[in-house]
């Protein structure tokens, strides 16, 4: 017998989606071919105790099971199960009172009590409560209190309708860090104490900070030698001041081989190859080359790292490539290279200056080439009249600061990122080519409930070449639109300005994007998005009454690699212009499969 519904009654005061997930009895599918749920008697008879402790942790102790109806269907393999719950009334936090944390910063120790997870007059949840005291913890332990405790009481008022909190800080002698012991998995290892203890964060004699406990772990496994990392206190029950710590390192292999192929609906089949060394001449450098095959780019690129430049926060890189990208209206041929030094203030912060020197050859697509008629427009965009080609070579300084609160990369549910671009190539610089951009890239994630993430981007783009005049600008360096990470209800690289019906991008960019990302049945998803965005040929142009939309459905099955993801676009306004191969495009919608989330 399995389960087909579970139903409930009577639930008003808690998230039904968490009181779900707390039980052991689960619904089956609604798949036809999807997973069953055995139906177990004994084992619903726990969750309705369950029930009424979850309640009681979130504050209603008084809640009861009224009764739990089973209704077999017809085929009586099947049966539904209806929980009727009488929540009964809450027990609200009357006050909170604090005692011993006098030795924090006032204004620390009023965020901890204005922000903290329990609030005056709402119901009183235990989770909530140990997650306070949690943070007031980790609050004095941030300020040099390595052997802070804090306890918590529960006082009743008259009625039994409140409580009064107290918390109470034991917070020990204030301390400062002393030596740092190095523990290896081997005798015979490569990466020197030298190495790993320049990614500390701290140095004997700092005031004790666990943050920088935590930072520094989170430093050595970013630097992928180890296969684990564990940054510890050791002798936390002596509460010396002088907090000895121990760093624990099992390291990896430094030298990695990965080779794979791929499938999406825009760059078709693809294959792709990297090597890559995680401690090149030792010093935690690294190098690596990358070679990539697809009928949208192809190439091969090579880069190397210094980690360490000066300072444990500022990194030195360099990369050079060979690479080939194709378009509905051109195809160019990138060669060189770039060096840049990165910051990173903080763990969610960075900043780089970059010098970049490449070359850049493009062709027109054959059918825009073969048109007598469009020379003058060619020539305007930069077109040689004699070798029919774009030619040419642009040294330029670039400026990028990047900013991430994300929770995961590859599928985020909360958080933001943000990314902001600056460049200038001028001809006092080395080069053929003059322009100026400014570009940024915005996301926003929002966890609605456990099942469903509201998602947003905004990014623009503005290209300013010398004079104005467009030629300055190197075709791979033009804006496009279209795909599957942006505007869905085109293909790749199909909205932008057109040239007798052929994109030849611009220099002014703006899109949005805004997604509601549900999660339906175990690993798959489902998606509804609206995506609006144009690329003009004008500088310094961004139109919010000239923006091509789409809107579409999704569906994403969860991979350890990230989401596979498959969507429809349907344009909401048309380019009636627009040729792809040379044959109009009536078609006013568009298929994408790709792995990863659009944005």
């Amino acid at each position: 017998m399995h389960v087909g519904r579970l139903n409930f009654s009577g639930v008003h005061a808690v998230d039904e989606s968490r009181l779900r997930s707390a039980l052991a009895t689960r619904e089956g599918s609604r798949l036809p071919w999807g997973a069953k749920a055995p139906f177990d008697k004994g084992r619903l008879e726990a969750d309705l105790k369950r029930i009424e402790a979850f309640y009681a942790d979130r504050g209603y102790p008084n809640a009861r099971v009224v009764r739990a109806d089973i209704n077999p269907r017809t085929s009586q393999d099947v049966v539904d199960v209806l929980v009727v719950i009488d929540e009964g009334p809450p027990v609200l936090v009357g006050d909170v009172d604090w005692q011993g944390f006098d030795v924090l910063p006032p204004d620390h120790l009023r965020a901890l009590q204005e922000d903290g997870p329990v609030t005056t007059g709402e119901p009183r949840n235990r989770q909530e409560v140990t997650a306070l005291r949690e943070q007031a913890v980790n609050e004095l332990r941030d300020h040099g209190y390595a052997y802070a405790r804090v306890t918590v009481t529960e006082a009743e008022r008259a009625g039994g309708s409140a409580v009064t909190l107290t918390y109470v800080a034991d917070p020990g002698p204030l301390s400062h860090f002393g030596p740092v012991d190095i523990v290896r998995n081997t005798s015979e290892a490569s990466v020197s104490d030298r190495v790993i203890q320049r990614q500390l964060t701290y140095r004997p004699g700092d005031v004790y900070r666990r943050s920088l406990v935590q930072t520094s772990q989170r430093r050595l496994y970013g630097m992928e030698l180890f296969q684990f990392v564990n940054v510890e206190m050791l002798d936390p029950e002596r509460r010396d001041p002088v907090v000895r710590t121990r760093v624990t390192v099992a390291e990896g292999r430094h030298q990695r081989v990965n080779i794979g192929a791929g499938y999406g609906t825009e760059d078709k089949l693809r294959t792709e190859g990297q090597y890559r060394h995680v401690n090149f001449l030792g010093g935690a450098r690294t190098a690596g080359v990358r070679g990539r095959w697809s009928s949208l780019d192809r190439g091969v690129r090579v880069d190397f790292t210094q980690p360490y430049l000066l300072n444990p926060r500022v990194s030195l890189g360099a990369d050079g490539q060979q690479w080939w990208t194709f378009t509905p209206a051109y195809r160019s041929e990138v060669t060189g290279g770039r060096i840049v030094v990165t910051r990173r203030p903080s763990a969610v912060a960075s900043w780089a200056v970059s010098l970049t020197a490449e070359g850049s050859s493009s062709t027109i697509s054959d059918e825009t080439l073969n048109d007598p008629r469009l020379d003058d427009d060619l020539i305007a965009l930069g077109l040689d009249p004699n070798t029919r080609r774009q030619e040419g070579t642009f040294t330029s300084l670039g400026f990028d600061y990047q900013r991430s609160t994300a929770d995961n990369l590859l599928d985020s549910t909360r958080g933001y990122q943000m990314a902001f671009r600056a460049e200038h190539a001028a001809r006092w610089l080395p080069g053929s080519f003059s322009y100026s951009t400014l570009s940024s890239d915005l996301r926003h994630y929002l966890s609605l409930s456990d099942d469903l993430v509201l998602a947003n981007r905004l990014q623009a783009g503005l290209i300013a070449p010398l004079d104005g005049d467009i030629a300055n600008v190197p075709f791979s360096r033009k804006y496009f639109l279209g795909g599957a990470t942006t505007v869905r209800g085109w293909g790749r690289f199909e909205v932008s300005p057109l040239l007798d019906g052929v994109p030849i991008g611009g220099i002014s960019l703006l899109a949005m994007s805004s997604e509601l990302r549900a999660r339906l049945s175990g690993r798959l998803g489902g998606v509804l998005f609206v995506d609006a965005g144009n690329v003009w040929g004008e500088r310094w142009r961004l139109a919010f009454d000239d923006l091509q939309y789409a809107a579409g459905v999704g569906l994403r099955y969860r991979t350890p690699v990230g989401p596979i993801r498959f969507d429809v676009g349907y344009q909401l306004t048309t380019i009636p212009e627009l040729t792809v191969d040379g044959l109009p495009q009536p078609r006013p919608w568009r298929l994408h499969f790709s792995i990863g989330q659009a944005f």
